[in-house]
């Protein structure tokens, strides 16, 4: 395809810029990059812009720049390139920086999976899922477990719904390499007594070995039969530091009680998942 005057560049360039050193004797320099004619040029001699054509201050064609008058020893005296900048078609690897961006961006402008969230690929201008990891869900279905009067025993659970970083084992939860966070945590202890002496019954959550929360169930010397205590709270955790679930109940004679277990119904259980913050 033919052009009129220079043929378009393959990159994006800004409007060029040449500095040339006067002598107080020449009038012909030399430019680095040709034009068709004067007019493709802004010519300045101390910040003054020259009128160009002939009979004018200059003229050029190729790369010869022809001064009427030869410019002073010390001038500052350089020029434009006009019709460079002209030659725009698309911007070069790493010219375009954030404060060259006006506006947001399109969903349109970005790939799928583009954006990574929390581990997690995000599928732009589609559904995505953010996942709270590591989660687990674990329930006591093995039988009733015995609690000695005023004596904190911890609670053991034997069957898991779901434990997506295989963190949960021994009866505790176990923050995975890499996975330090804040997370929340909940339980539901239900435990009964046969000679309905229960008074008071307390959960607890233990981190690392020790006692870090609870939940008091409290009834004034009423002696029940059933109690169903509920308790959740949100810990700031490392790796490797461990959460477990204790219970502890006050009864009236001094006796056994025993924690609940069912394998069709969660009467005693134990669930935590990381907060996305």
């Amino acid at each position: 395809m033919a052009y009129i005057g220079n043929t378009p560049a393959l990159q994006y360039i800004t409007h060029a810029k040449q500095t040339f050193t006067p002598n107080g004797s020449t009038v012909a320099f030399t430019l680095s990059n040709a034009v068709a004619n004067e007019n493709e040029l802004e010519v300045f001699v101390n910040n003054v812009r020259q009128e160009p054509g002939s009979g004018k201050a200059y003229t050029a064609s190729g790369t010869t720049l022809t001064m009427s008058e030869a410019p002073t020893t010390g001038d500052g005296f350089y020029c434009i390139y006009q019709g460079k900048a002209t030659q725009t078609v698309t911007p070069g690897a790493g010219t375009v920086t954030n404060a060259m961006l006006t506006g947001s961006i399109a969903n349109a402008k970005l790939a799928n999976s583009s954006i990574t969230l929390n581990s997690s690929a995000v599928s732009l201008g589609g559904s995505h899922s953010i996942d709270n990891t590591p989660a687990f869900f674990v329930s006591k279905t093995d039988g009733a477990q015995t609690l000695s009067d005023s004596s904190a025993t911890k609670i053991t659970f034997n069957t898991e719904l779901y434990d997506t970083d295989s963190a949960f084992a021994s009866d505790k939860f176990t923050v995975p390499s890499g996975k330090a966070g804040k997370y929340f945590f909940s339980t539901g202890v239900n435990t009964y007594d046969a000679q309905g002496s229960i008074k008071r019954h307390i959960v607890y959550f233990y981190k690392n070995g020790s006692q870090a929360s609870m939940a008091n169930n409290d009834l004034n010397n009423n002696d029940n039969y059933q109690l169903f205590n509920f308790h959740s709270v949100v810990f700031d955790l490392s790796a490797g530091d461990y959460i477990e679930v204790y219970s502890l109940n006050d009864t009236a004679d001094g006796g056994d009680s025993v924690v609940a277990s069912a394998s069709s119904k969660f009467e005693t259980w134990f669930s935590g998942y990381k907060l996305i913050i």
